[in-house]
């Protein structure tokens, strides 16, 4: 394996599946086969999700309440993503850590670094809830931050189209898709593939990026194993 340690990061839009929100249990299965594929084949393997299938902080300020209310509730959502996602690998067998920057002892250990490196070690997913723990943070600057803190080989954003492209490829069928592209390119493009305190953060702890479509079988294997899937964000 090209990777021995990663950072998976997954929207949590992804979650959602063929429904109109919440959990789609297909999907979170999907990916709970996926995860186990590359831990049997000794990769280490740390969970970053967001919880936009539940809330989206920033939706609060239309709602009536601040934003600082609306981010912690977006937190809390991810931590219940996480939940599930730990469920899911759990009937797996797979041995599983769900740790929050947010302290709620009943349902998961309080976020330590060392505890998550050893973790990691033992063979076991972590996944990190609680977003950073802080408001006006977006899960992909948390997803980035834990990354660095242990020592990720790189960060794999799964998501639901192939890489990144001149546009999204959703939208505009001329869209032209990059093998690799440099962060340089990605800030001067403006591609909008993690926020830019995200972005900043890879860049300046030279932590490379693969972006990836997480719901075609296999993907997240070929990724670990360096197969030319996605897109490689690197200097």
């Amino acid at each position: 394996m090209k990777y021995k340690r990663v950072l998976l990061k997954l929207s949590g839009e992804a979650l959602i599946g063929e429904q109109a929100y919440g959990i789609d249990s297909k999907r979170l299965t999907q990916y709970a086969n996926e995860i186990e594929s590359v831990i049997k084949k000794g990769v280490e393997v740390a969970i970053v999700i967001g919880g936009g299938n539940i809330y989206r902080g920033i939706q609060s300020e239309g709602a009536g309440f601040d934003r600082v209310q609306g981010d912690y509730m977006g937190m809390l959502a991810t931590v219940i993503n996480g939940m599930a996602l730990q469920s899911a690998l759990e009937v797996k067998n797979i041995e599983t850590r769900l740790l929050t920057a947010i302290r709620m002892e009943q349902i998961a250990e309080p976020y330590i670094r060392r505890k998550a490196i050893r973790h990691l070690k033992k063979g076991r997913v972590v996944i990190f809830g609680g977003g950073t723990g802080n408001p006006y943070f977006t899960t992909d600057t948390a997803g980035t931050l834990r990354a660095i803190e242990i020592e990720s080989d790189v960060i794999l954003k799964g998501t639901r189209v192939d890489g990144i492209y001149t546009a999204d490829p959703e939208k505009d069928s001329a869209a032209k898709f990059y093998k690799t592209i440099s962060f340089q390119q990605v800030f001067d493009n403006k591609l909008n593939i993690m926020d830019l305190t995200a972005l900043t953060l890879c860049q300046e702890n030279k932590l490379p990026i693969k972006v990836f479509n997480m719901n075609i079988k296999g993907n997240l294997e070929k990724v670990c194993q360096g197969s030319e899937v996605g897109t490689l964000v690197t200097f």
